[in-house]
């Protein structure tokens, strides 16, 4: 993954990406996980996308070395904020569709000053989700260790979802936090609706019979 950039910046009507690591658990973690990796892109049009899914060099070099992938094709909802200076989603706010699933992308450059604050308080609101109703799946992201994080979530609807963010009591603490604290230098919160889906997330497809 650490050598796939230049790679990735020839390739045809790709037009934003991230290659994250990601931690143990289910949210944002200081324990790095180093069997699983994402790559986050957007694309000029799906056909992009599914030529680069289905014919690039690097995808097969990937599957070459993993026992395990998934694919997950999205569109966005709403993004606010940034990632690396811009919005790289939408900047339109479309509604969610009725009682289908929902994915949630959350991502933040913490401040040094503030880094021993923020994962003094997060992990508690991240073993949260071990019980949250209507979690599909989840998975704590990252560029960079401690201090640019992300968690990225697939919940049955937006209902579920909701309750878990404003009514868990340890999420909605980090939420108070965040604004009276000052962590974050940059941040981006943006949801989904998942469109597709393909391959095995912890030996099973999370939305199987859901699209």
């Amino acid at each position: 993954m650490a050598t796939s950039q230049s790679a990735l910046r020839k390739v045809k009507g790709l037009n934003f990406f991230k290659l994250l690591g990601s931690g143990q658990g289910r949210g944002f973690s200081l324990k790095p996980n180093w069997y699983r990796y994402g790559l986050m892109a957007t694309w000029d049009s799906p056909a992009a996308a599914q030529d680069f899914l289905e014919d690039h060099p690097l995808l097969q070099e990937y599957r070459e070395h993993t026992f395990e992938q998934y694919h997950l094709g999205l569109q966005p909802l709403q993004a606010h904020g940034l990632w690396s200076g811009t919005n790289p989603f939408t900047k339109e706010t479309y509604p969610s569709p009725d009682n289908a699933p929902i994915a949630v992308l959350t991502r933040a450059s913490i401040r040094l000053t503030k880094a021993m604050d923020f994962w003094k308080h997060v992990p508690q609101a991240s073993a949260s989700l071990d019980d949250a109703q209507g979690l599909l799946a989840s998975i704590g992201l990252g560029e960079a260790p401690l201090i640019r994080q992300a968690t990225f979530s697939l919940w049955q609807n937006e209902a579920d979802m909701k309750a878990y963010a404003y009514r868990t009591a340890s999420h909605r603490d980090v939420i108070t936090r965040t604004r009276t604290q000052g962590w974050y230098s940059e941040e981006l919160f943006a949801r989904f609706t998942p469109i597709s889906s393909q391959g095995t997330w912890n030996g099973i497809d999370p939305l199987v019979g859901l699209l």
